[in-house]
């Protein structure tokens, strides 16, 4: 080779490093706007189908089991509540809410329905009897009662759940279906 080539090709690599780095730098936000553009509405899908299995589980827990809330004591005003009547809703709840957030169908209802049912649960049952600091509360932040409580899983579920009353349904869920079809439906009313 002589030094004409050399020069031209060392000046063709400095011109392809800075496009190559700006397009290295470019990938991520292309893949961002794909994953909005293409995936974004099936994210509560995951949250959903898991929620769904625990309650699932702990609803047909209570149907097969005996009733076990005469011996809780809950917070106002479920406390004026019959057990019975609480264990019969509580095992509803955890047998119909889990088929609705399967099918994505009235999410936001059922997962404040659940919200609730999940915050008496930690008040009654996973909320340390007796705390004094802040350090002895933190322990009931486990998953398995050691004397402090154990809130740690039903406060990941408040969280997971306040998710989907926020976001809904997403893509896969009847949710989003009858509101594309209401939406087309007002299209020809017009």
């Amino acid at each position: 080779m002589n030094d004409a080539t050399t020069a031209q090709n060392s000046a063709c690599i400095s011109c392809l490093i800075p496009s190559c780095i700006d397009r290295l730098c470019s990938t991520p936000s292309q893949i961002s706007r794909w994953f909005d553009s293409n995936i974004h509405g099936l994210a509560p899908i995951f949250p959903r189908l898991l929620l769904a299995y625990e309650f699932g589980e702990a609803g047909l827990e209570k149907l097969q089991g005996d009733n076990w809330f005469a011996d809780l004591i809950f917070p106002f005003p479920f406390n004026l509540l019959p057990a019975d009547f609480s264990w019969t809703l509580a095992t509803g709840l955890e047998i119909i809410a889990p088929i609705a957030l399967i099918l994505g169908f009235m999410t936001r209802f059922f997962s404040a329905a659940l919200m609730v049912l999940t915050v008496v649960a930690i008040a009654a049952v996973h909320w340390p009897a007796e705390w004094q600091t802040l350090a002895e509360l933190w322990k009931g932040y486990a998953v398995i009662d050691k004397g402090y409580g154990n809130f740690k899983l039903p406060l990941s579920y408040l969280f997971m759940l306040s998710s989907l009353v926020l976001s809904g349904s997403g893509r896969l869920g009847i949710d989003n279906w009858l509101k594309n079809r209401a939406s087309s439906n007002q299209g020809y009313g017009r």
